[in-house]
């Protein structure tokens, strides 16, 4: 009796980390979203800006500089729920022949292999800020500190670093999806 205390109580924390991890995964590309809500009225001001200046009107400064780090923060905020939701793009030509122990080895390989690059970007990326932040890097226009979008890009790459992790193990049986759990295929 025991023994099974310490594996249910691990099994229980482990099934709440994966629910928190794809609530978090969502409620990041919903910040996403809205990051490219505010990108696209902030173009659609910068373009009318410029179609009035005769009107004393001008183009947003530095619209460019805000269109590429919000982009860059978009997509680091969408891709931990596009995962989770399987909405990433698959060849399915030869898969979707294989036998299902097959499309499992393969789906598993493949997962282990993108944690692994996720976790290399995420490595990469902490660089990259600790380097920008050490050289006093800025934008030309809006003379923004560019570490600030490596910071912003690289909580979305932790994100999808835990997001790789928990579907990872629930693969391996160490927890399971979140109740009611759905992907772009209708499968688990």
């Amino acid at each position: 009796m025991l023994d099974n205390r310490p594996s249910q109580f691990l099994s229980q924390k482990g099934i709440r980390m994966i629910a928190f991890v794809y609530r978090l995964s969502q409620w990041a590309a919903i910040i996403g979203g809205l990051a490219l809500v505010a990108l696209t009225l902030m173009i659609v001001a910068s373009v009318s800006g410029r179609a009035m200046l005769n009107l004393g009107l001008g183009p947003v400064p530095g619209d460019f500089e805000l269109v590429e780090v919000g982009t860059a923060i978009a997509v680091f905020f969408f891709l931990p729920w596009t995962y989770l939701k399987g909405g990433h793009a698959t060849v399915d030509l030869l898969y979707m022949h294989l036998p299902t122990w097959a499309q499992k080895g393969i789906v598993l390989v493949s997962d282990v292999v993108m944690l692994i690059v996720w976790l290399m970007l995420t490595w990469k990326l902490y660089e990259g800020m600790v380097e920008k932040k050490e050289y006093f890097e800025t934008t030309f226009i809006l003379q923004m500190p560019i570490w600030w979008a490596y910071a912003a890009c690289l909580v979305g790459a932790v994100i999808g670093c835990l997001a790789y992790i928990a579907k990872t193990a629930t693969m391996f049986g160490l927890g399971k999806e979140p109740e009611g759990w759905t992907t772009e295929a209708g499968a688990h």
